[in-house]
């Protein structure tokens, strides 16, 4: 049984295109126009009105979108920035990137977000930037604490990569006055190829954005295309993004209606598929608010299960094994029970717009099946 992606069966996530991304592609081939173009700037019109935000600055990946926002931040060395463990590599990278270290925080175990308490437990004077992670599309709520945070000059910079198109109450992510960086990598809720934005606080913080994107050159296109000199005021990257990525991401956009309601209806499917299952427990997203980005489970045995369950072609994976637990971050670990218990039992099930419920139907049957049989090893051992 093989259900997971299309083409490759050892991956449980897998991209969907409407149709008309080929097409938006080939339109900015023909113009001669590659690079930074006014189709990117049309994407970032369209990206800032649907999250109701004045700006949107695009780069070309959700990395290049953390650190530049870190930047932005003027978080440097000699500075902390909590992150929770349970990420991605890359949030912990684009804090060592600025020269910053790394204050890892532990978890909720039932989302797999960190929560206003476990982030003041971890602030210290040096301390500059919390950058909570919005783990499988669901948004986190540190409104208890913003006032203190602000009062000790202490940035939010939201690692929302999972969570485009959810929302925080009445406002989608991105809108609630933090730096917000998103991912639109192949896999994400919406894709560009790859590429990233980030949501400034503020007018000036968006000319900073924008002026490290492009190497610390004060230019705007159309003073480039007209003059013959240009000015670099400041340090920058090349972290663009080109009108290629930008043209699938305008075709992604024009469907993103169907893409949260996609998303929403197959999450809602495994959640009844697995009710049945016992000791199974199915990480919350709060799909009335998120676009999920993962459907995850905590289970027993997970290492025979997974084995299992790979071995009848269902593309399982495990997001994420702990950073505090890597030897390239090994200098900043520090104890995390939450995050050690879950990263043993974490589970990701196959999850992505190509799904069926039917093929949902068949990984519960699959993994109770699996379930029962390491069960039954771990007995037969002991």
């Amino acid at each position: 049984m093989t259900i997971c992606t299309k083409p490759d069966a050892g991956r449980n996530a897998s991209p969907f295109l409407y149709g008309q991304e080929a097409a938006a592609v080939a339109e900015v081939l023909e113009s001669g126009q590659y690079g930074h173009t006014d189709v990117t700037e049309e994407f970032e019109r369209r990206i800032a009105e649907l999250l109701g935000v004045r700006d949107a600055v695009a780069v070309c990946s959700g990395t290049a979108a953390l650190h530049t926002a870190l930047l932005a931040a003027e978080v440097g060395p000699g500075h902390e920035v909590i992150v929770p463990s349970m990420t991605f590599c890359a949030t912990v990278q684009a804090v060592i990137a600025v020269g910053a270290t790394p204050r890892f925080v532990d978890i909720d175990p039932a989302t797999l977000c960190v929560t206003d308490q476990l982030v003041m437990e971890a602030v210290t004077t040096k301390t500059a930037a919390v950058m909570p992670v919005l783990f499988g599309g669901r948004a986190v709520d540190l409104t208890s604490i913003r006032k203190e945070l602000t009062e000790r000059h202490i940035s939010v910079i939201e690692d929302a990569a999972h969570a485009f198109g959810s929302r925080y109450g009445a406002r989608r992510v991105g809108g609630t006055g933090d730096l917000t960086c998103f991912s639109f990598g192949p896999i994400k809720n919406l894709t560009c190829g790859q590429g990233g934005v980030v949501v400034p606080r503020t007018h000036d913080e968006a000319d900073t954005l924008r002026q490290l994107r492009l190497l610390g050159v004060v230019k705007s296109q159309a003073e480039c295309a007209n003059t013959t000199s240009y000015r670099v005021d400041s340090f920058g990257l090349r972290y663009q993004m080109s009108g290629i990525n930008a043209a699938i991401g305008l075709a992604q956009l024009d469907h993103f209606e169907s893409t949260e309601r996609i998303r929403r209806s197959l999450w809602r499917a495994y959640r009844r598929a697995l009710a049945p299952l016992d000791g199974v427990t199915l990480i919350d997203v709060d799909p009335d608010r998120t676009v999920p980005h993962l459907c995850q489970v905590r289970v027993p045995h997970r290492d025979k299960v997974f084995a299992q369950l790979r071995a009848q072609g269902i593309g399982v994976g495990v997001h994420y094994p702990p950073n505090h637990l890597q030897t390239a971050f090994a200098d900043w670990a520090r104890p995390l029970p939450a995050t050690e218990q879950v990263a043993g039992e974490i589970l990701t099930l196959p999850f992505h717009q190509h799904l069926t419920e039917t093929d949902i139907a068949q990984v519960a049957t699959a993994l109770g099946q699996a379930l029962k049989m390491a069960g039954a090893a771990s007995c037969a051992r002991s």
